[in-house]
């Protein structure tokens, strides 16, 4: 039997590099090569057992860059095809596929979560979840998913020319709207307490960043914290007839004070995943070198070191925006 090597997550704080079978090529899927793999939050929070929608053992991955290997016939891709990943696999006949919203599938699985991802020497993939990365590298390829949940957080909020904009926290996510925003016009300033990200979004994104936003009202207000006490103070930032999108999920309950809820007409607004167009977005955007990819790249790993690194990487932030896993070329 062929087999492939794979970075399994056994269960919290338990990875190991495993022999797995070679994916079989289906209908309806190809057989692609992982270059990349970007390391996300969501990755560290599998590794650290604090992901709540999540059952062992799990490949992590989904943001990725890839060369498709083999196709059936009648495939639109050809092997050595480089493509960006779409993890978010829906099932195409729910409410929300139907009206054009597959990023929040009744049914979603979400590659890396749900089901196994990228972090292996091989994957098959739902075709309509591949998308052609012309003109980018692999490096760029993988930075196109994390990215592309910002632009559709920007997307939601329906950013304006003369909109003043605050994103709180200057993750990965964070600077991914703070830079969305700005394109599309925005007046953008960046807010975390982490001092070093705020110097982060500073210097590599060129956006305004602070310690503090406690005496400014903006007209849209982004959280990308992760941490619910941030998303409820979110709520005093808002200025009168603002919008508020709220980028990240939690498990525990979010509350708000009604009265200046009302008072101040709010317009409260979920976001998640992405969509085809998000992702079209983000890789017209780097293509037009509006992205600066080269800045959001701080470490780098291979398969075999991630299972070493994830877990450095889980408690050392210090310096770290994106790292990748370079499977191959």
């Amino acid at each position: 039997m062929n087999t492939v090597k794979a970075l399994v997550c056994n269960e919290p704080g338990s990875l190991s590099l495993m022999q797995r079978p070679v994916p079989e090529v289906t209908p309806g899927r190809v057989l692609v090569r992982p270059l990349r793999v970007g390391i996300c939050g969501t990755d560290y929070h599998i590794f650290e057992g604090k992901h709540p929608f999540l059952q062992y053992p799990r490949i992590m991955g989904h943001e990725l860059a890839v060369e498709v290997m083999e196709t059936r016939e009648g495939s639109h891709f050809s092997p050595g095809e480089l493509c960006v990943v779409n993890p978010y696999v829906s099932c195409g006949e729910c409410v929300a596929c139907v009206n054009g919203k597959r990023n929040c599938c009744v049914q979603i699985s979400v590659l890396g979560v749900h089901e196994d991802g990228g972090m292996t020497e091989r994957l098959a993939m739902p075709e309509s979840n591949l998308i052609p990365s012309d003109g980018l590298t692999a490096d760029e390829s993988a930075t196109v998913e994390f990215l592309a949940i910002g632009a559709h957080a920007v997307r939601r909020g329906s950013v304006g020319g003369r909109d003043r904009v605050l994103v709180v926290g200057a993750g990965p996510i964070g600077l991914g709207v703070a830079l969305f925003a700005r394109l599309s016009g925005g007046d953008v300033t960046v807010l975390d307490i982490d001092e070093e990200r705020a110097r982060a979004a500073e210097v590599i994104a060129g956006i305004t960043a602070t310690g503090s936003a406690e005496a400014d009202e903006y007209d849209l207000v982004f959280d990308a914290t992760g941490n619910p006490k941030s998303m409820e103070g979110g709520f005093s930032y808002v200025a009168h007839g603002g919008r508020y999108v709220l980028v990240s999920v939690v498990k525990e309950p979010i509350t708000f004070q009604d009265p200046d809820f009302h008072r101040k007409e709010i317009s409260l607004f979920a976001s998640r995943n992405a969509t085809s167009e998000d992702f079209e977005r983000v890789i017209a955007a780097i293509r037009a070198k509006d992205i600066p990819v080269d800045r959001l790249i701080t470490h780098r790993t291979s398969l075999a070191d991630a299972e070493r690194n994830i877990p450095l990487w889980a408690n050392e932030k210090a310096g770290l925006i994106k790292a990748l896993i370079e499977i191959g070329e």
